[in-house]
C-alpha cells in the first residue's frame, strides 16, 4: 500500500459491483475515506462496511437525489477530493428497435448521472482548490457496436463532456479525465453471455491480450488518474482493454504474424 489517499475523500458511483467496486477496495487500501453510492443495497452496504465507508442508496438518473448525496458526504466528511463515476445502463437492441424508454434510460444513468455528479461535486472542489473526477467511459464510446447504439452514444458522450469539464476546471486545480475500459471480467459481462454463451469465445479471440480484464486491473489504472502522479494530467482518455481497440478491425492480411 502507498497511502496515495490517507486522508482524502472518494466518491465512487456504480460502485457495488464490478469495476467499482474493485475502485472502492483500492481507494480505500491506499487510506481513502470511500462513500459507496449504488442503487444495489444488497451488495453496496456490505462492501461500505468492509472499507470503513459510507453507504448511499442513490439511482444516478435521479439528480435531485445525487445531489443531495454529495451535499450529505460532505458535511459528514468535510471535504471532497475523488469523484469516479462508474454507473452505467445499456439497452441491447438495434436502432431500428430500441424503446424511447431505454434509450432514456440508457443516457439518464449512463451519461446525465456523470454529468449531474460533476456538477455537484464541482463546488466543493473549486472552493478547496483542487481535485480530481475520473469517469468510466468505455471503448464503446470510441466506435460503435451493433446493436448498443444508446450505450455507444452515451459513453461518446462521458468522453466528450469529460474535456469539456477539465477545459473549464483546469484554472481552479480540478483535473477531469475519462478511462475507457473493453471487455472486463464483471457481472455485467457475465449476464450478457448468459445472453449469447456462443458469443463469449469470439469476444475473447478478440482480444490481443487472449483474456477479458480484471476489474482490479480497470481500478488501479482509475487510482493513477486520481492520484497525485498524475497531477497534469487532464482531458485525458487512457484506455485499458488489451489491445483491443488498436487494430483497425481489416482481417488479418499476414497470417502467423
Amino acid at each position: 500500500m502507498s497511502g496515495r489517499f490517507v486522508g482524502r475523500v472518494a466518491i465512487v458511483t456504480g460502485a457495488a459491483s464490478g469495476i467499482g467496486a474493485a475502485t472502492v477496495r483500492a481507494l480505500a487500501a491506499e487510506g481513502a475515506r470511500v462513500v459507496v453510492v449504488d442503487v444495489d443495497a444488497t451488495l453496496g452496504a456490505p462492501l461500505a462496511a468492509e472499507v470503513g465507508g459510507l453507504f448511499e442508496a442513490v439511482d444516478v438518473a435521479d439528480a435531485p437525489a445525487v445531489e443531495r448525496m454529495v451535499g450529505a458526504s460532505v458535511r459528514v466528511e468535510g471535504r471532497l477530493d475523488v469523484l469516479v463515476s462508474c454507473a452505467f445502463a445499456a439497452a441491447f437492441g438495434s436502432i431500428a428497435s430500441l424503446g424511447s424508454a431505454e434509450w432514456a434510460r440508457t443516457l439518464d444513468v449512463t451519461l446525465t448521472g456523470v454529468f449531474t455528479a460533476m456538477r455537484a461535486a464541482i463546488p466543493t472542489m473549486r472552493a478547496r482548490g483542487g481535485g480530481a473526477i475520473v469517469n468510466v467511459a468505455s471503448v464503446s464510446g470510441l466506435g460503435g457496436d451493433r446493436g448498443l447504439g444508446a450505450y455507444n452514444a452515451a459513453k461518446a458522450g462521458v468522453i466528450n463532456l469529460t474535456r469539456t469539464a477539465a477545459l473549464e476546471l483546469a484554472a481552479s486545480g480540478v483535473r477531469v479525465n475519462a478511462i475507457c475500459p473493453g471487455l472486463v471480467d464483471t457481472p455485467a459481462l457475465q449476464r450478457a453471455f448468459r445472453r449469447q454463451p456462443a458469443r463469449e469465445a469470439v469476444a475473447r479471440a478478440a482480444v490481443p491480450a487472449g483474456r477479458f480484464g480484471r476489474p482490479d486491473e480497470v481500478a488501479r489504472a482509475i487510482l493513477f488518474l486520481a492520484s497525485d502522479e498524475a497531477s497534469y494530467v487532464t482531458g485525458s482518455t487512457l484506455v485499458v482493454d488489451g489491445g483491443l481497440s488498436a487494430g483497425s478491425g481489416i482481417p488479418d492480411l499476414v497470417p502467423g504474424v
